[in-house]
């Protein structure tokens, strides 16, 4: 594995000028560096290799290795140099490797992108929930990036000549604790349009989701997750259905995703405005066939006659409506309830209403 320092661009810009540029230590020229896949017992062995033409020292520390700061005291290379390091894999799981040089060089180096995931699969397989055996038929790598990156006076994005040349830029902003990106596989859009991942209907796919730096909340939207190891330990028992999942920074975790329905998934963190304004957004392209059994648009959308000062309300049948419903405005609850084809029971009430009449169940 070679470090490169080299510039790359994150974003393309709002087309009134550059887009937004940093120079990343990168993990075999990878943005972020690739995954390690291994099994429990087995032994790793690295050769890490510094290009001639970096500036800085590098190293790396791996969270699935025991001792010496994860290998990182024992991998401290400069320019021009390489090490060779063995470890063996003893617990089973998800986990990161990064850049630790030590003191504030350990989180400059995790926001320029020096970090990756090893995955540690148990020696037997990935079991759900009952202990049966699990197989999946694709698997994705995601590694979430923030960047802290410096403006000038005119908000304009600094482009920067060599690394490191942002070091005093960097730390100032990072010392904010606010990125100016949150993205998905290295910039803006890297997993979006043609881009985007993959699947057919029916198949299931296990995503592995890495955060080096701060907490993230991935989330499918229109999916679940079948199976989920929100912690990355493979061996433990997957929680089950869970739509948003939490990853804590510093971590990895699994999931798998059986896909039912065609669409364009879009997979973000749920911190909205993360996904939206700071790039934090992936799609996944399922094709196949509909199965109106899961979901109908029953009717497409159409005009439809506004009632002046009145609403209409369908009541479940088995939770019909009582005389001190939690829908009581301007009086009591209406009396005149009929039954429909459905079974439903419907009514027409007053309105508008306010909130806080909403204090008990219907």
């Amino acid at each position: 594995m070679t470090v490169q320092e080299k510039l790359v661009k994150i974003d393309d810009g709002d087309g009134d000028g550059d887009g937004a540029t940093i120079w990343v230590f990168a993990y075999d020229g990878f943005v972020p560096g690739p995954m390690i896949v291994c099994h429990q017992g087995d032994y790793v062995e690295l050769t890490l290799k510094s290009a001639a033409s970096n500036v800085l020292e590098h190293n790396i520390d791996f969270h699935a290795a025991t001792g010496a700061m994860g290998g990182g005291e024992l991998t401290k290379i400069q320019p021009g140099e390489k090490v060779v390091l063995r470890w063996r894999a003893v617990k089973a799981g998800v986990f990161l490797y990064y850049c630790a040089p030590g003191d504030e060089m350990t989180p400059y180096h995790v926001v320029h992108v020096m970090n990756g995931a090893v995955m540690v699969l148990p020696r037997d397989g990935l079991k759900d929930a009952s202990g049966a055996p699990v197989v999946h038929d694709r698997a994705y790598y995601i590694g979430e990036q923030d960047y802290d990156l410096p403006r000038d006076t005119n908000g304009d994005w600094i482009q920067y000549e060599a690394a490191m040349d942002d070091y005093s830029d960097s730390l100032d902003v990072m010392r904010g604790l606010i990125p100016t990106h949150v993205v998905f596989s290295g910039r803006r859009g890297a997993l979006t349009g043609d881009n985007a991942m993959t699947a057919e209907v029916g198949e299931t796919v296990l995503i592995i989701h890495a955060q080096a730096n701060r907490d993230s909340r991935p989330h499918l939207i229109g999916g679940h997750g079948d199976l989920v190891w929100e912690t990355g330990s493979l061996n433990d028992k997957p929680a089950t259905d869970l739509k948003t999942r939490f990853i804590r920074g510093g971590l990895a975790g699994a999931a798998m995703y059986r896909f039912r329905q065609p669409s364009t998934y879009a997979y973000v963190t749920h911190n909205l405005i993360e996904a939206i304004f700071l790039g934090a957004l992936a799609h996944i392209k399922v094709e196949g066939s509909w199965d109106n059994k899961l979901m109908e648009q029953v009717l497409a959308p159409t005009a439809f006659k506004k009632l002046s000062r009145f609403c209409d309300v369908t009541l479940r049948p088995e939770r019909p409506c009582r005389s001190n419903c939690c829908l009581r405005v301007q009086g009591d609850c209406p009396q005149s309830i009929q039954s429909t084809a459905t079974g439903a029971q419907r009514f027409t009430m007053a309105s508008p209403y306010q909130t806080s009449d909403f204090d008990q169940d219907v």
